[in-house]
């Protein structure tokens, strides 16, 4: 009897300490977190624990390993319905064909300073300090642009000789827009608000070819029209300099034709109009992403003047959930 009381009174500790044991480990925050990481700032290491939003993604056929070592906590309640909801939503549709998308933030006003002039009166900079700075609150845009010249294709040159209206009128054929200058602007300097689309350097585009006197005669007479921008253009096949494109993936932007834009702040009837034209073209002009020249009608013809077209986007998912307070609303 005295031997069996002992036995289970040495059981009966044996059972408390693993239990107590097991309520360290429950109650230790290391224990509860499998993942413990130090993240750095400003010179302190500080603890923070793991948290599931976190953790790294699950692959997507995970081996049966993996499977058994990871725990996903099942989503309750309205977060399943937003999960759900964002499973069943349909993929935005992306640009057309030809076209890429362009988001970013347009700044009203950017500063560059000039280090290398090529011809100061003229406003002709070779190089640029390696900084932009930016003057008033900032416009998100989101909208999809030509990647090349109309006609937008790869090795052809561009068509000029084309009013705003008409450039409008082609565009609007195609289900497309001109882009307004704003748009244009962000597509050519990116978000690092670069002064030419390749960066804070002027030699990657066509730009600075001699000027040829046009022949005012023969350039407004339809029958010698074509013959006359022959011998004046000196515009090349789109996409054919690789370094000369923007961030977004966009060719020729500056130099090669100048383009026609709507001017957001223009006139239809007075200087500064609405038929921007933007990014100069093949000669010695001033040839960067912000400038403007905004003193030709509508209905003025240029053999150095093209155009690219511009679409609108539907909103991303982001956004239009913003729109609806609601679970299972895309």
């Amino acid at each position: 009897m005295v031997l069996r009381g002992i036995a289970a009174c040495t059981l009966t500790a044996a059972l408390l300490a693993i239990g107590m044991e097991e309520y360290g480990r429950q109650a230790s925050p290391e224990a509860r977190s499998p993942s413990f990481p130090i993240i750095e700032a400003a010179g302190k290491q500080t603890p923070k624990l793991h948290r599931a939003a976190e953790a790294e993604p699950i692959a997507a056929n995970p081996s049966k390993d993996e499977s058994s070592a990871r725990h996903v906590s099942a989503p309750t309640g309205e977060t399943a319905a937003a999960t759900i909801a964002a499973q069943d939503c349909p993929k935005q549709p992306s640009c057309p064909e030809g076209m890429v998308e362009v988001q970013g933030e347009y700044c009203p006003s950017v500063l560059h300073r000039c280090i290398r002039w090529i011809n100061q009166s003229s406003d002709r900079c070779t190089e640029y300090e390696r900084t932009s700075r930016c003057f008033g609150k900032p416009t998100p845009k989101r909208f999809c642009m030509d990647r090349f010249e109309y006609p937008n294709q790869l090795g052809a040159l561009p068509e000029v000789g084309m009013t705003w209206e008409e450039a409008k009128a082609k565009c609007a054929s195609l289900g497309k827009r001109l882009c307004t200058n704003t748009e244009w602007t962000l597509a050519c300097e990116g978000p690092k608000r670069y002064p030419y689309p390749a960066g804070y350097d002027r030699g990657a585009c066509n730009y600075d070819r001699p000027y040829i006197m046009p022949d005012d005669a023969a350039f407004r007479n339809p029958a010698t029209r074509p013959q006359e921008i022959r011998r004046l253009s000196q515009s090349e096949p789109s996409g054919t300099r690789s370094e000369c494109v923007s961030h977004y993936g966009v060719y020729d932007m500056t130099g090669n034709v100048d383009e026609w834009v709507v001017n957001e702040d223009g006139s239809p009837v007075d200087r500064p109009y609405e038929s921007g034209l933007k990014g100069g073209y093949w000669g010695p002009v001033r040839n960067r992403c912000r400038p403007m020249t905004v003193d030709h009608n509508a209905w003025h013809v240029g053999y150095q003047i093209g155009f690219r077209c511009c679409a609108d986007l539907p909103p991303s998912a982001a956004e239009s959930a913003e729109g609806s307070s609601r679970p299972g609303h895309c």
